[in-house]
């Protein structure tokens, strides 16, 4: 099983080739180093320089790439399809380099599941949306193989179905890889006039091939919203004549992991009754009928109903009960 390494960069926001925080290794790749030495001196009075010849070096290409996650831990539904985590690969090189890029899940370390890689796995991020869009193009190895520039970078998207019944809070990991196309190595591998302008290519500190991986965490939250009545007839029964009284009760549940974010209870008043005024109550609360400071409201247009704000809500919030009563005209 390959391990991924970490680098912790600023991540690009851009499409595509464009700079980013991370420099190259210095001097461009195919940069000639000449120079040339002197010796003056004094012959029969006369100033005389003699000077060698010229040594010229020519700065051979180092090889090297980082790939830096830029999506955070993602949060799915099991099932979900098309799942994407969003990376960029720079080249951190001095001199142009293609790269192979490969897309792993299985045998990435220390998950509790293996998403399932789409197909295809990869696309370049071709409208900088930060999601998979039309417009996005598939990445196909040996043939569109990204050719970057010293200190260019590409966005990539990785794409992933998580498979059905996955446990809720469990964690998978699927990871992207980048070889130098030139080849990879112990750091001073040497590829002879494989590098710039025809230059010797040699592997750096990252071996010519980084990894990083990121993360699909499985939230099954899921809200049961439960509906009572209970009527008092004018007769001291229960049977819904004329004026009679109906107090409804609804009862809002979250189950499982994550947050059902900015919650709100709309219920409209029900056709052929009125509602009762200051009915409407929260968790046993008496909520006014304005819209206020609290957290419920009678409206009136574009149709008369009561609303409540619930917040966000996760298990541990608790039910939250509703009430409020209207009579039967």
């Amino acid at each position: 099983m390959r391990l991924c390494r970490r680098y912790w960069l600023v991540p690009c926001l851009a499409l595509a080739c464009l700079p980013m925080a991370v420099h190259a290794a210095g001097t461009a790749a195919g940069t000639s180093i000449s120079n040339t030495a002197s010796v003056s001196y004094s012959r029969d009075g006369s100033n005389v320089t003699a000077t060698s010849n010229t040594d010229v070096v020519r700065v051979a290409e180092i090889l090297d790439v980082v790939v830096t996650r830029v999506s955070p831990v993602v949060t799915v539904d099991a099932g979900a399809a098309n799942a994407e985590l969003v990376f960029t690969v720079t080249n951190t090189g001095n001199g142009s380099e293609a790269f192979l890029l490969l897309p792993q899940s299985a045998g990435v370390t220390d998950d509790d599941y293996d998403p399932q890689l789409a197909s295809p796995a990869l696309y370049f991020d071709t409208d900088g949306s930060g999601d998979l869009s039309g417009g996005d193009v598939a990445y196909v190895p040996g043939s569109n193989d990204p050719v970057l520039a010293a200190d260019a970078s590409v966005r990539v998207l990785l794409v992933n179905d998580i498979p059905a019944g996955t446990a809720d809070g469990a964690l998978g990991r699927s990871q992207v890889t980048a070889s130098a196309r030139t080849g990879t190595g112990a750091a001073g591998t040497t590829y002879a006039g494989a590098g710039d302008a025809g230059v010797d290519a040699v592997t750096g500190t990252t071996e010519a091939d980084a990894a990083e991986y990121g993360e699909y965490q499985v939230q099954s939250l899921q809200m049961a919203v439960v509906k009572s009545q209970t009527i008092a007839d004018p007769f001291g029964g229960s049977q819904p004549v004329p004026g009679a009284r109906i107090l409804y009760r609804i009862v809002v549940t979250v189950t499982g992991s994550g947050a059902a974010a900015a919650a709100l209870f709309d219920d409209p008043i029900p056709a052929n009754t009125t509602y009762i005024a200051s009915s409407l109550a929260l968790n046993g609360s008496a909520l006014s009928d304005a819209a206020d400071a609290d957290a419920g409201a009678y409206v009136v247009a574009p149709s008369p109903r009561v609303r409540a704000t619930l917040g966000d809500l996760t298990q541990g919030s608790g039910p939250q009960t509703i009430e409020f009563a209207v009579t039967i005209n």
